[in-house]
């Protein structure tokens, strides 16, 4: 099949509508024509878009570029040159099928930075003695302190403060398994120290999003490999908001209930039930709280083989 050339007119005429000024969807470099010896065009070039096509995968824009010689510039009936027609084909990917895909947006949907919000990582570590960093052994001997920290990390959130619910030890890593042993119970009152007069206590609260406690250790009697899981329900309310009953971390010690936030008034509940809810009922679902555990600890005894 030939190609078509379209009849130009050999003189720019700005009524004609085939010079009239093209748009195009981006940016080209502008040519200047080529000049002769005594400063006039020598040469008309006119770039004409012709054609715009959408295939399945591309968007295609079809251009010629026409030549046309112009007459010697002493104006004898003769050329030098001959001319010549270019035909250009641009290709511009297709990313997104407007017309039946959905666009992803660029920009945050308000749905996901709730969700962000609202999604937050609760943790249970081993810490070295100062408290500056995670433990790298977890074998203990009877008479040590395990030192664990709560912590909880919010993503685009308010400032959170973190509470240990309850907590419960097993010798494997099950809550239900038999035995076990609630040391942490009533909505964040530990009560190893009462019960078997223990050193364990909550550390005093230096950040909002971390509670640190010690227990000392201990194994289950009649279980030879000495493993210790301990599972802990931990839940989050804004740092600006009070303690209370329900969300307090309180200590047994010298006889009396102390908080780890230095409001002790909350821990008076410690010997009955704290708020509308007891140790075994099940957290509400409209709490922010989850499960963390850590283990297996290792504890031995104090003297005999490694």
């Amino acid at each position: 099949m030939g190609l078509r050339i379209p009849q130009v007119p050999q003189r720019f005429d700005p009524s004609n509508p085939v010079f009239a000024r093209q748009r195009f969807s981006a940016p080209f470099p502008v040519q200047t024509p080529a000049r002769s010896d005594i400063g006039k065009p020598s040469q008309d070039l006119l770039g004409v878009q012709t054609k715009a096509l959408v295939t399945e995968n591309e968007l295609v824009y079809t251009f010629s570029i026409i030549y046309t010689p112009k007459q010697a510039s002493y104006g004898g009936p003769i050329v030098r040159n001959s001319g010549a027609v270019v035909g250009i084909e641009c290709h511009y990917p297709r990313a997104h099928n407007v017309s039946s895909d959905a666009l992803m947006p660029t920009w945050i949907p308000y749905a996901t930075t709730l969700v962000a919000e609202e999604f937050l990582v609760f943790s249970l570590r081993l810490m070295t003695d100062d408290w500056r960093f995670e433990r790298p052994a977890n074998q203990y001997y009877l008479g040590d302190f395990i030192n664990i920290e709560a912590s909880v990390r919010p993503n685009n959130h308010v400032p959170l403060c973190v509470f240990v619910d309850r907590c419960v030890a097993t010798s494997v890593p099950d809550t239900s398994a038999i035995p076990r042993y609630s040391f942490i119970e009533n909505n964040g009152c530990l009560v190893d120290a009462k019960l078997t007069g223990s050193r364990s206590r909550f550390m005093p609260r230096t950040q909002f999003d971390k509670l640190q406690f010690q227990m000392e250790a201990f194994k289950f009697q009649k279980e030879i490999s000495g493993f210790v899981y301990i599972t802990c329900v931990l839940k989050v309310a804004a740092a600006s908001t009070p303690t209370n009953v329900e969300q307090k971390a309180c200590s047994f010690s010298a006889n009396r209930w102390v908080s780890a936030d230095e409001d002790d008034q909350v821990c008076g509940c410690c010997d009955a039930t704290c708020g509308i809810r007891s140790g075994s009922d099940p957290l509400l679902e409209d709490l922010r709280w989850n499960q963390a555990f850590v283990g297996p600890i290792r504890v031995k005894d104090s003297f005999g083989p490694v």
